[in-house]
């Protein structure tokens, strides 16, 4: 099966309403701090332990800048474990505090300033941790791309070199909508794509891979 673009690919999906039992935009607690711990802990992890995490998080009142700014590393890393890798995690969250603290002042003023640039020069935030937190965080015009993204776009006949170009691919069903539209385009999208592949396991023929309900 082939699709001609990624717009092609945006409204096949969507016809399948598989964001139906989701919250609005996707990501839970959307346009919130929680989204930036959220993206740290999800790498290397999968949701419900990250779940878990944020309600330990959530139980110590820790979920907001000054909070994680002065507690203990004790605390946060005992708090995150479900999550994995929570040594390095817990340093990768004290650290972005404090740094994000130093250059923005507030959470409000990071969301509106803050450059993909600068993320990536934080440790521990790659270009899929980055987006992100620019998509699902700050509410901005950036499509996030993962492991699912170029599983199935691969099984409909594209091959990307980096992470970069798949994102452009996606990002071109711009043309389609207003720009005020896209914080929400790129959020569903992706979304729409992980939601399609955890409900489905990749054909080795893609030709029997059916974005449509199959007869």
């Amino acid at each position: 099966m082939k699709v001609d673009d990624a717009y092609e690919l945006y409204m096949r999906l969507q016809s399948l309403d598989l964001l139906r039992e989701s919250p609005p935009f996707w990501w839970p607690r959307y346009g919130t701090f929680e989204v930036v711990i959220g993206a740290i802990l999800t790498q290397n992890s999968r949701w419900h332990r990250v779940e878990a995490s944020l309600e330990n998080l959530r139980a110590l009142k820790l979920l907001h800048t000054e909070a994680l700014l002065h507690c203990n590393i004790e605390t946060l890393t005992a708090a995150i474990q479900p999550s994995g890798m929570y040594r390095k995690k817990a340093i990768y969250i004290k650290r972005l505090i404090h740094n994000m603290t130093e250059s923005f002042g507030t959470y409000e003023h990071f969301c509106a300033q803050v450059s993909r640039r600068w993320l990536l020069a934080q440790k521990g935030i790659g270009p899929e941790s980055a987006d992100t937190i620019l998509c699902y965080a700050c509410q901005r015009s950036h499509m996030v791309v993962d492991r699912y993204t170029q599983r199935l776009v691969a099984a409909l006949g594209y091959d990307f070199e980096s992470y970069d170009a798949l994102q452009q691919w996606c990002e071109q069903v711009h043309v389609n909508f207003d720009q005020t539209e896209l914080p929400r385009v790129y959020a569903e999208f992706h979304g729409m794509i992980v939601e399609y592949m955890k409900r489905h396991t990749l054909p080795e023929d893609i030709n029997t891979l059916c974005l449509y309900d199959c007869d």
